[in-house]
């Protein structure tokens, strides 16, 4: 649950956790009209804390109202010291970071553009995003029978409210069966990605492969940070259509997101994945252990360059 203190930023100016509010008629309420972000704030290894890809979630913020005709009278600079004041107001020296834009209330009916676009940005602890997952085991995740949105009709590059309406029915199905996470296949069979995360395997031969973004999967920003560094440490990683078959003789299979970060998969349609018994696979702590490495600001490369001060 989200604890109902501190500080949102909402249209310019923080204000209390309790006077954020909209009108029951706000247009994104109705018709899905919003797009939104995700972003974490860690701790450092020098005592500072920093928020993780800071520039590219507030830009793809930016792409994806534009898709939406959103004009969110912000800059990329002024929504990114925003998010930064928004942290620094609730004195969490780590956090996930929700900034959203959605067409506020005015008048009614499917378009939206007579209406004023509202934009918030809020904080709050979120520490485990997938349960049953963890050193020990991976999650459990079935294949589900609802399919992810044709890219035909929703712009899949946008991270927009409404297509998370597709995600919620797939998540709520998984839980209701007993399983952790769902997996969502395109139209034509193919593997797309979890409700809210992108999913890789690993190959017979170590290498990765995730599906392409063409397939309808986001682009997802902690999954571009995995190829990226996975490329750099010499695990080679293909994006390429995967079948469903495939994910049940992978060598292994983990999810990324910036609220699950790096979680890997112990069963799907309750086959045990890999060799070790639904274990973490050696792959996958790898990449994780060199994630961490990065957005905790021990790593001499990556973390320079990713990592936005909070100060």
């Amino acid at each position: 649950m989200i604890e109902e203190k501190g500080k949102i930023w909402l249209n310019g100016a923080l204000v209390d956790h309790g006077d954020a509010k909209i009108h029951v008629l706000t247009h994104g309420l109705h018709y899905g009209t919003g797009v939104f972000e995700g972003m974490r704030c860690y701790r450092t290894a020098d005592g500072n804390s920093a928020i993780f890809r800071l520039q590219d979630h507030m830009q793809r913020l930016i792409d994806s109202g534009r898709i939406y005709f959103m004009d969110l009278g912000f800059s990329r600079q002024q929504l990114e010291q925003a998010a930064i004041e928004t942290v620094k107001a609730n004195g969490m020296d780590e956090c996930y970071i929700r900034p959203i834009a959605f067409y506020g209330y005015g008048k009614m009916g499917v378009n939206p553009m007579p209406n004023k676009v509202s934009v918030a940005i809020a904080v709050w602890k979120w520490d485990e995003y997938i349960k049953g997952s963890g050193e020990e085991k991976g999650a459990r995740l079935m294949v589900s029978s609802w399919a992810r949105l044709d890219p035909r009709t929703m712009p899949m590059h946008a991270k927009a409210t409404a297509n998370y309406a597709n995600s919620a029915l797939a998540r709520v199905e998984a839980i209701k069966a007993g399983f952790d996470e769902a997996i969502m296949l395109n139209p034509s069979g193919m593997v797309v990605e979890a409700s809210a995360e992108n999913i890789f395997i690993v190959e017979k031969d170590g290498s990765l492969a995730t599906p392409p973004t063409s397939s309808g999967a986001l682009a997802g920003i902690t999954r571009e940070s995995v190829i990226t560094i996975a490329r750099e440490n010499g695990i080679p990683c293909e994006e390429r259509n995967i079948s469903r078959d495939e994910l049940y003789v992978a060598d292994e299979v983990f999810l990324t997101g910036t609220a699950a970060e790096i979680k890997p998969v112990g069963e799907i349609d309750n086959r045990t994945i890999g060799r070790d018994g639904g274990r973490p696979g050696r792959v996958t702590k790898q990449l994780k252990a060199l994630f961490d490495a990065v957005v905790h600001g021990k790593d001499g490369k990556f973390s320079k360059k990713w990592l936005a001060p909070v100060s």
